[in-house]
């Protein structure tokens, strides 16, 4: 993969737009595994997309839940996939066969879930209105993590880049550092603005390499920390930010932020328009500003672990952002001349002699003695990349990719292959998408064994109201940044407005096709139609953002 080269040309940050992911569905949130080889994207019909990255095509399709899916994190390993949908629903993925391990039910909305590090049988988890809660998959079991004021339950946790403590971050810019085994306090200290006014704390993150780490605030300011200094300074510290990164012109409020894989450059995504703010960490200076298309609203950022490269996530389509790609001979060979036309080439004596006769007996001498030596072609060396500052070599079960079945066309036709009706199994990406929502739903064991149903374990959380609704439905959202892409009016005009394919209202008595016709018309039966009605029933906000353009989506794909 010439990681190692990586390093030696240019600067390490995208800069111009690299194509598109069209996952069909609606894209809200996205993650690289550890490698960067796969990128998993959880969509608003509730299916998460797993992309092989290097190739750019879809590698896996689970049919995850029935309402959006909100949040997504690989497991260290890239086994298991854990997500949360906005129906207060976490799940456990197994990346391979697409089958779900457990689930748990949540009262409230889930903002935010990570996988620990290391342990892969702890998952921190962030409910609305609640204390972080810290989940052990084994035993189902869970601890809520101590907050610093009861009262202010609007909190935000991340684990350090190793998992050994977790910072949580409340509305009034208080940063708490827990143990993770006996979460104990071991430092705290306060975000405050240039008096004595403290402001909320929006997120957390880490960088994958070294031990900075970066807050987000609501007082539009990306403050970037030492994680070895909070340490230090123990509780109550005051520790100062080693950066403050901030748009001094627009004053742009941050929907996410996140350290480039090698720790060296932090990338910010605007909460008003689809626009990607890249600053250098160790001087703070901005080096560059990538500009999607105008008038779309920012969902999310991820950067890739080992290149420089950028996905984010705008009108349901991921973006991919890269480097200019320029041939650059001179740099491998010194001596590398290009030329405008053709040159006649004057040989050297004895360059292309199958023996050079013009060798000293010394030099010869030495040729025969490399030729005895023997190369070791088998001994694959790790990728420095891929492997942690405190680990030598790489993690030998962990996956990479995922293989992709080969698409049948005929499956009649096939005689090889498995009896017809057991063919869904082993369909091709494509195919499964194209199959609808019918199709997707049946297990991925048909014909087989019978597969076993996941447990689900409802968490128990005390003095959390549960008629809270997802920022992402836009109910109790920022009304300011969504005001453009909010609700539908309510009357048949601005319905109609919306549908670009529904013809005019006649005023004589014409026959009208229901939207169940219209979806029957797909691959698979599930079509459009049906599966839009399914997620209007499955208890979407009328008017919201995700039903209005999820049906704009499914709508403008017919055509």
């Amino acid at each position: 993969m010439n990681l190692e080269l990586l390093e030696s040309f240019g600067q390490n940050y995208p800069e111009e737009a690299d194509g598109t992911l069209d996952c069909i569905s609606m894209a809200l949130t996205c993650t690289f595994n550890r490698w960067g080889t796969l990128l998993a994207v959880g969509c608003n019909d509730g299916r998460i997309v797993i992309w092989d990255f290097l190739t750019r095509g879809i590698a896996k399709i689970i049919s995850a839940h029935i309402h959006p899916v909100c949040s997504l994190c690989w497991s260290r390993d890239g086994h298991k996939l854990v997500s949360a949908s906005t129906d207060n629903i976490v799940s456990q993925w197994d990346v391979l066969t697409g089958d779900c391990d457990q689930r748990f039910r949540f009262p409230s909305p889930i903002l935010k879930l990570q996988c620990h590090p290391r342990d892969m049988d702890k998952v921190l988890v962030c409910p609305m209105k609640s204390a972080p809660v810290l989940l052990t998959l084994s035993d189902s079991k869970h601890v809520v993590l101590p907050v610093d004021d009861d009262s202010d339950l609007n909190v935000v946790a991340a684990f350090d880049r190793r998992g050994e403590y977790i910072y949580t971050g409340n509305a009034k810019g208080k940063i708490l550092v827990l143990n993770t085994n006996t979460q104990e306090l071991v430092a705290s200290f306060r975000v405050t603005t240039g008096t004595s006014n403290t402001t909320a704390i929006k997120s957390i993150e880490f960088a994958r390499k070294g031990s900075c780490f970066l807050i987000n605030t609501a007082d539009r300011i990306i403050r970037v920390y030492d994680g070895r200094e909070i340490l230090t300074c123990g509780r109550d510290g005051e520790p100062e930010p080693m950066q403050k990164l901030q748009d001094l012109v627009n004053r742009t409020p941050w929907k996410r932020c996140c350290f480039s894989g090698d720790g060296e450059y932090i990338v910010a995504g605007s909460a008003r328009q689809h626009a990607l703010y890249i600053w250098e960490k160790s001087i703070g200076n901005l080096v560059k500003i990538l500009h999607g298309t105008r008038g779309e609203l920012l969902l999310d950022v991820a950067w890739h672990p080992v290149r420089p490269i950028i996905a984010s996530i705008s009108s349901g389509v991921v973006s991919i952002w890269a480097q200019n790609q320029v041939e650059n001979w001179s740099a491998f060979a010194p001596d590398f001349k290009e030329l405008d036309e053709n040159v006649e080439y004057e040989e050297r004596e004895s360059e292309f002699d199958i023996e050079d006769e013009d060798k000293s007996e010394p030099e010869q001498m030495g040729a025969d003695a490399a030729e005895d030596e023997e190369v070791d072609v088998t001994t694959v060396d790790p990728i420095v990349a891929f492997c942690s500052s405190d680990e030598e070599l790489e993690d030998s079960k962990a996956l990479l990719y995922l293989p992709i079945a080969p698409e049948v066309e005929d499956p009649e036709e096939n005689p090889f292959g498995p009896p017809p009706d057991t063919s869904v199994q082993g369909a091709a990406p494509e195919d499964a998408l194209a199959g609808g929502d019918k199709k997707q739903r049946q297990p991925s064991s048909e014909g087989g064994p019978a597969k076993k149903k996941a447990r689900t374990t409802t968490i128990e959380l005390q003095g959390v109201p549960s008629d809270e609704v997802h920022p992402l439905l836009g109910v109790k959202g920022d009304g300011k940044s969504k005001k453009k892409t909010a609700g539908r009016p309510k009357g048949s005009k601005g319905k109609d407005k919306d549908f670009p394919f529904r013809p005019k209202p006649y005023r004589g008595e014409r026959p009208s096709f229901p939207v169940e016709a219209l979806g029957s018309s797909g691959p698979g039966g599930g079509g459009v139609g049906g599966g839009m009605k399914g997620r209007a029933e499955g208890g979407l906000a009328t008017g919201s953002l995700l039903s209005q353009s999820y049906k704009q989506h499914d709508i403008g794909g017919m055509d």
